[in-house]
């Protein structure tokens, strides 16, 4: 499996741990300080990495979208212009966040929504770059964002697996340093449409790092995608759910996200080796529980033990483990046995 260097000291995949993105997005309300706010939580969460949105509007969006009205109760403006512009943050603030982030020492990146915004991102030099799941049909994006030859998390949503092989085709025609994302683009997600099962099949067909990004409600699925061998993990925090925004909702309290990254660890943890083998946390247990191979009866030197002969119990001394009952049966015994005596290597032919 191909590993993504994401910094000298990070990797993502293989036997490491999983990558945890605190998206921040633009639940910062368009505030720079809400937006230290998040990085520091996300810092004190234990999340691997920050994430931010950078968007230049006018090649992301047409004139004619960007003054269509926008009149609802997370609108920040009259037009749609007008609330994007109240939420983006301009490139010195961008770099204020970039510094205040290494000052905190959380790694920090942003969605890269158009070709300007992505050569900006190059420029201040993230350590990887996210392609959102708004970009998974661009074609022209992703050819562009490969060529650039720097390492990239790129989430699936709005698409189905045909289109997910193209994406996969056009960065590796360039680099094996990407990842591929799950993701459903539903805010929150139901939980029936998670698919996690998806990421099996992500893992089979590409040779490449897979994970999820959720906008589910909480961090159950989450954490299953964490059982189904996900190495990134993205999910979206907030200071407070309640704020204007259609992101909040499915996103996760600083308190939740702690939790969140503890569970990760747990999980992975917990998963350990594919091979079934006695543990050394269970030889307490062995010592007490196990039950062994002992007489069921009092039998005498040169007699045959017969199935009624030979009992299964738990035994101080302990006898033969009892999984080895069927080789004792019609065995003869070379020394005077009384019942409830432990049946041992020896005492049979």
């Amino acid at each position: 499996m191909v590993e993504v260097k994401i910094t000298d000291d990070i990797k993502v995949g293989g036997n490491n741990p999983c990558f945890i993105i605190a998206e921040a997005g633009q639940n910062h309300q368009g505030d720079i300080e809400i937006a230290k706010k998040l990085i520091k939580a996300a810092k004190e969460a234990g999340a691997s990495c920050v994430k931010f949105q950078k968007t230049c509007l006018k090649e992301k969006f047409t004139k004619k979208y960007l003054e269509r009205s926008y009149d609802n109760p997370n609108s920040w403006g009259k037009t749609y212009g007008d609330h994007k512009r109240h939420l983006e943050f301009t490139e010195s603030q961008y770099r204020e966040l970039f510094k205040y982030a290494q000052e905190v020492g959380i790694l920090f990146t942003a969605s890269a929504m158009d070709m300007v915004s992505f050569d900006f991102l190059v420029n201040i030099k993230v350590p990887f770059i996210k392609i959102g799941s708004g970009d998974s049909n661009n074609l022209l994006f992703l050819k562009y964002a490969a060529s650039k030859k720097v390492p990239l998390i790129i989430s699936t949503g709005m698409v189905d697996k045909q289109a997910v092989k193209t994406i996969y085709d056009i960065v590796s025609a360039q680099h094996k340093q990407f990842c591929l994302l799950h993701c459903i683009s539903a805010y929150p997600v139901p939980f029936e449409d998670c698919n996690l099962t998806v990421l099996q099949d992500y893992k089979n067909t590409f040779d490449v790092p897979v994970g999820y990004s959720g906008q589910e409600l909480g961090t159950a699925v989450a954490l299953g995608a964490i059982a189904l061998g996900a190495k990134v993990l993205e999910k979206h925090i907030t200071l407070d759910k309640s704020m204007k925004g259609t992101d909040h909702v499915c996103s996760l309290t600083p308190a939740e996200f702690k939790q969140l990254v503890r569970d990760v660890r747990v999980i992975e943890a917990s998963l350990g080796t594919p091979i079934k083998k006695v543990v050394t946390s269970e030889i307490p247990c062995i010592d007490k529980l196990q039950k062994s191979l002992v007489m069921g009866c009092t039998k005498n030197k040169g007699e045959i033990l017969y199935p009624g002969d030979v009992k299964i119990k738990v035994a101080e001394p302990k006898g033969l483990n009892a999984l080895h009952f069927e080789e004792v049966i019609y065995k003869t015994l070379v020394y005077d046995k009384k019942e409830d005596e432990p049946l041992n290597e020896g005492d049979f032919c």
